[in-house]
This record gives C-alpha cells, sequence and structure tokens, in this order.
C-alpha cells in the first residue's frame, strides 16, 4: 500500500520501520527536516520535510493521493487538518492521532461529516491496557484474540517460583489444563519451546489459553492473584482520568495522589467516589499514611520515567502489590523489566504504535490478507497474529502433524466457527471458517498461507 506519516516522532518513526518491513511503499512527512533525513537514510523510504497540512506538501508525497494517511504529530489541530486535506487529495483511509477529550465528544461527527478513518488517543488506548493487567494481576502484559475467547499473558518466572526447572512436558502432563507455552524469552534469546524444554529462573513467558484455563492454571501452581479491589495511582495526568474511569466502572476502590492542587480539585470533581490527595507521592511517610501496603495494585502514571520507576520499586519493596509503571524511554523501560525492578510497564508511544498497525492490518483485508489482529511483544521481536482460515488455504483438513512449519512460526490457538477453543495438537487441522493464533519470531507475515514452507 502507499502510506504516508506525517509526524516522524516516536511514533512515526516505530510506523515506518515497521510497515516497511512489511514491503509498504512509505513517505514521511515531519517539520523538522532532521528527522526527515535520519528516516531516509535508516529505512530507505522517500521523505518530505515541511507541514503536512498543507496541500503541496501532500501533493508532493503522492500526487493523487494514497491508500492511508498517518498523522500522528503532537498537534491534535494539524492531525485534523492533515487527514482533512488527505481526503481531498483523494487518500482513501484516514488516521489522526487525537489527544484532547474535548474531540472526543465529536468524533462521530469527524467520521461521519468530514470523512476521517479513525482516531487514536494514545493515553485513553493506555489505561485500556492497564486496566487489563489489573483485572488479571498474574500477567505482565495482557492481550485478546478471537473476541476475547483465547489470552494471551506475558509471565515472568522469579525465584521459588514452582515453574524453575520444570520441563515443559511434564506441565503439559501433570497440570491437566489446556494451555501452551508459546515463546520464552531468556535474556537476549527468544525460544519458541518443544516440550524438552526446562524452564528456568528468570525466563518472561508467553502463556495463550482460554481465560478460565489461564486462571486454573495459575490456581494449581497455588499463585493466582484475584482481580485488584484497592488501587493507588500517582500523577492526576489525561492517562490517570482515562484510567480511573475505567476501574471505577470495574467497582474498585481508588485512591490518587497529585501535588497540584488544581489537578486535585479537576478529579475529584470529574470522578466522584475516587479518594484524591493532594500531596508529594515522592514522601514515603505519605504513601504508607495513605495505605499503600494494603493496595491490591500500584500505578505510577507521573511525567517523569524516572519517578514511575523509583516509585514503583518502592511499592513493590513495601507490598507484594501488582505494580504498573508508565516509562517511555525504552532504554529504561527494558532496564526496569529485564531486571525484575517493575513489574508491568506501558508506553504510550508503543500502544499508539500498535494500534493504528492493527487497522493497517485490518485494511489489507480488504487487498486479499486474512489479518484480524496483530500485537508484539519482546520489543517486537515476536509477532502474535490472529487469522481467519478462508477457503483459499491449501492446507485445510491436512493435520498438523504433517505440516512443515517455517522455523521460528507456531500455531498456537485454534477457534472453530462454533466457539470450540482448541490447544492445537498434532492430529488437529484447520477448517474452513477457524480464527487461528499465529506466534512468529522470524520474517513479519501478512497471509496464513506464509506459516508453512
Amino acid at each position: 500500500m502507499k502510506i504516508v506519516i506525517v509526524g516522524l516522532g516516536k511514533v512515526g518513526r516505530a510506523l515506518t520501520e515497521q510497515l516497511t518491513a512489511e514491503g509498504h511503499d512509505i513517505v514521511g512527512i515531519d517539520i523538522n527536516p532532521d528527522r526527515v533525513e535520519s528516516i531516509v537514510n535508516v529505512f530507505d523510504v522517500r521523505g518530505v520535510p515541511g507541514n503536512g497540512g498543507c496541500y503541496e506538501i501532500q501533493s508532493e508525497a503522492f500526487e493523487n493521493g494514497a491508500d492511508l494517511l498517518v498523522a500522528t504529530t503532537s498537534s491534535d489541530e494539524i492531525n485534523i487538518l492533515a487527514c482533512l486535506v488527505a481526503k481531498k487529495i483523494g487518500t482513501r483511509h484516514t488516521i489522526a492521532r487525537i489527544r484532547n477529550p474535548e474531540y472526543e465528544k465529536q468524533l462521530r461527527f469527524m467520521r461521519q461529516e468530514l470523512g476521517l478513518s479513525m482516531f487514536v488517543n494514545p493515553e485513553k488506548a493506555t489505561a485500556r491496557e492497564i486496566s487489563r493487567v489489573l483485572r488479571f494481576p498474574n500477567a505482565i502484559k495482557l492481550e485478546q484474540f478471537c473476541r476475547g475467547r483465547f489470552e494471551l499473558i506475558e509471565y515472568r518466572i522469579n525465584p521459588c517460583n514452582p515453574l524453575c526447572g520444570l520441563q515443559l512436558s511434564d506441565l503439559y502432563s501433570n497440570m491437566h489444563v489446556k494451555l501452551l507455552v508459546c515463546a520464552v524469552a531468556r535474556g537476549k534469546d527468544i525460544t519458541i519451546p518443544d516440550g524438552n524444554f526446562v524452564l528456568e529462573e528468570g525466563d518472561k513467558v508467553y502463556l495463550t489459553a482460554s481465560p478460565q484455563e489461564l486462571e486454573n492454571f495459575f490456581r494449581r501452581l497455588g499463585l493466582f492473584k484475584g482481580r485488584a479491589s484497592n488501587v493507588m495511582v500517582v500523577g492526576a495526568s489525561r492517562m490517570a482520568y482515562y484510567l480511573l474511569k475505567e476501574l471505577r466502572n470495574m467497582h474498585m476502590h481508588i485512591t490518587l495522589i497529585d501535588n497540584d492542587p488544581a489537578r486535585c480539585r479537576d478529579m475529584s470533581e470529574r470522578l466522584p467516589g475516587v479518594l484524591v490527595i493532594q500531596g508529594d507521592a515522592a514522601d514515603s511517610e505519605l504513601l504508607n499514611e495513605e495505605g499503600l501496603a494494603e493496595m491490591d495494585a500500584f500505578v505510577a502514571l507521573t511525567g517523569l520515567d524516572e519517578t514511575n520507576i523509583i516509585l514503583s520499586m518502592y511499592a513493590a519493596q513495601l507490598n507484594s502489590c501488582k505494580v504498573v509503571a508508565k516509562i517511555n524511554r525504552s532504554s529504561f523501560a527494558d532496564l526496569a523489566t529485564a531486571n525484575g525492578m517493575v513489574d508491568s510497564v506501558v508506553s504510550t508511544g508503543d500502544v499508539t504504535a500498535e494500534t493504528i498497525l492493527q487497522y493497517v492490518r485490518g485494511m489489507q483485508n480488504s487487498f486479499g490478507s486474512n489479518i484480524r489482529t496483530l500485537h508484539r511483544a519482546v520489543s517486537g521481536r515476536v509477532e502474535i497474529l490472529e487469522f481467519n482460515v478462508g477457503p483459499d488455504i491449501p492446507f485445510v483438513g491436512t493435520p498438523l502433524k504433517d505440516l512443515t512449519l517455517k522455523k521460528g512460526m507456531l500455531i498456537a490457538g485454534i477457534v472453530r466457527a462454533n466457539g470450540q477453543t482448541l490447544i492445537p495438537s498434532g492430529s488437529d487441522s484447520l477448517r474452513r471458517g477457524d480464527d487461528v493464533v499465529i506466534v512468529t519470531t522470524g520474517t513479519p507475515i501478512t497471509d496464513l498461507r506464509e506459516v508453512v514452507e
């Protein structure tokens, strides 16, 4: 597809890298010529310096419009304008990154009357990701597939965990749960394990199963943590507002701490029922007085990565509760998670890029691809994709044991057309109408037929 990316910051750069790897024709636009030059040199794409909301600049990218324009600048207004101009010159689809809650109230108008295809609210999308792990605190990260019938969780094996030293073949035979360890990250190595693989302390494992089977698995290990009921959130940011709305709808008891009187007053007025405390969250006495030791979860959402890491480390040391930190700098995030300093890390840039990539993959369906959902893990080194099995798949009906999958490919789950969920064995086969979950640690794929040699 022909794709224009307006705004080459962290999100725009991540999109350029991924979409170029998938073979799309990319043109990047940014007001900063140094960013444009960097993108052109690193990814071998075309670049146009200038204002992405200008007709002349977009025409220079693709004279008669593109298949898709994605506007990810720091300005909501520029993003909206860029999408409107794109539609006027013939671009088929447009995506705008929109942060201002006031614009959210008129998104339906913008879609219907202005022709914009999709909006991404980074703070709201990240808040939704945080709420998912608070519903299932065992997970570092949780993603859903096949309309919620399958879940994939990221889980770290800590010291004294009963999984340490366990061979996967024994795990499957002894636990009697329909679950699959579909990938293991050990240091810098990523493995799709077989039955002979032995789990070790420090491994980060990726488990796929139905929601009920995942709960059964952790209950049998004696490690199950129920949904968080009492949550402390630090930082009265826009993301915190969206998160607190979600948690309040889940009937959780919430304590919010921020040192800005105006933000505290605003949150109290907009979110009745939330306990809002004005104070310095870096003050350990304040955290203790407000009941940190009794909390089920602690979420750090200040504007500083360093502060979020330190607060999360203190909360984890004081209390074995679920700890989540917003960390946008990838170097900090890698350090915090690699050493187990912070349980779960979220990044608005990563969440935004992944949301947009899912939409792009959905667009490809109209061009012959059958991808339904895409999620990435381990800094993008593992992709988990959901496909629908169409009538043109040549190996429908062939037992999986008779298929030669490409290196780094795994069929992790199948959902039949009648809703039945399967952790596949060698005797199972794909049927027309199935939804199938594929894990790959190799070359990105865009079609189910690409999984076999």
